[in-house]
């Protein structure tokens, strides 16, 4: 949850917002990032109205307002700011009209006013909005980017995460969080992630204790965050128990609900788990375009398997075929019109 405060501080600069009213209601809180436009409820349909939430007031429903008889316009910008909304706007640059401000001191509802056009704005705090109010959970793992894709890597403490994603750093990719993943769900199947402020940068590898990756390798080794696009999860398999060898089926691993793509990597002594990462995320950009890999080999060895099987089946009908090695040769033919051989 939000609050009308929060919003100012964190748009008002940037949306040109001001108080004028209202400032005893700027503890209200936000609830949904989705912005409203009260002309319904303006014209009697309260019902609309969804409490807790930003209302906004452009050209439209202030010609509408100016239509009306004056007790009639009061009458419902009161019945509006009585709805229990968080805020309520006034975009263009237009002059808060003074039944606004009274209403909006009655019932401590903060009246703002700001030069942007309606679109403009609503676009501006939807955005911020969305992003505060996004569901979040804490995971335990490394985020970093391979050929611009957002990587995953889950595993139990100890198996070599964080030794992973350093050697990816060293190859020229970027960490984006180490041991904490913050992520959070943006709505359309997005999943972003990103490292607590305390520790953004840092990696703890053991033996070494913690260093500072930005420090060591430079500003463009990190991000602050990225979109969760793959998730690799590094696990230990047992000798006896057969790996998946063609990747015909395609595991999703959810966070925040949303299923997102997962490999399974074996750690075995010897195995480059750096470079494996690096083919996975190659791999999930050919499959992304719409190349699978697998499946198209799989394909191409039915066709052949199909094809073997239908040139036996023709050779069957046909019976067996004599073998022209096993045929011998006709006799030479005489030389001459008598058939005497010639010196």
């Amino acid at each position: 949850m939000v609050t009308v405060a929060d919003l100012l501080d964190a748009c008002g600069q940037a949306c040109q917002l001001t108080v004028v009213a209202g400032e005893a209601g700027r503890s209200n809180p936000i609830t949904l990032p989705r912005i409203q436009k009260p002309g319904l409820a303006l014209a009697g349909y309260l019902a609309q109205i969804h409490p807790d939430r930003v209302q906004v007031v452009g050209n439209a429903e202030l010609g509408f307002l100016e239509a009306l008889a004056p007790e009639t316009a009061r009458s419902a910008v009161d019945g509006v700011f009585a709805q229990r909304v968080a805020c309520l706007i006034v975009t263009n640059a237009a002059p808060a009209p003074s039944h606004f401000v009274a209403a909006a001191a009655s019932h401590r509802v903060p009246l703002l006013v700001t030069p942007l056009r309606t679109a403009e704005l609503i676009r501006g705090v939807t955005d911020w909005l969305e992003d505060r109010l996004a569901p979040r959970t804490l995971l335990h793992g490394v985020l970093v980017e391979v050929f611009g894709v957002g990587v995953l890597l889950l595993g139990r403490s100890g198996i070599g995460k964080s030794e992973a994603a350093l050697d990816l750093v060293a190859r020229g990719h970027r960490l984006v969080a180490d041991d904490v993943v913050e992520a959070r769900a943006l709505g359309a199947g997005r999943v972003l992630g990103s490292g607590a402020e305390l520790i953004r940068h840092h990696m703890e590898i053991r033996g070494l204790g913690i260093i500072n990756v930005q420090d060591l390798f430079g500003i463009l080794a990190t991000l602050k965050e990225k979109q969760i696009q793959l998730v690799a999860e590094m696990l230990e398999w047992p000798r006896e128990e057969p790996a998946d060898r063609l990747g015909l089926e395609d595991e999703t691993h959810a966070i925040l609900g949303v299923a997102l793509p997962k490999v399974r990597i074996p750690i075995r002594p010897g195995r480059s788990v750096a470079t494996i990462i690096e083919v996975a995320a190659r791999n999930y950009v050919l499959k992304s375009l719409g190349r699978h890999t697998a499946r198209e080999f799989a394909a191409r060895v039915d066709v052949e398997i199909a094809r073997r099987q239908r040139q036996r089946a023709l050779a069957c009908a046909l019976g067996p075929v004599p073998d022209r090695r096993e045929v011998s040769p006709p006799d030479d033919p005489p030389d001459g019109p008598a058939g005497a051989r010639r010196p």
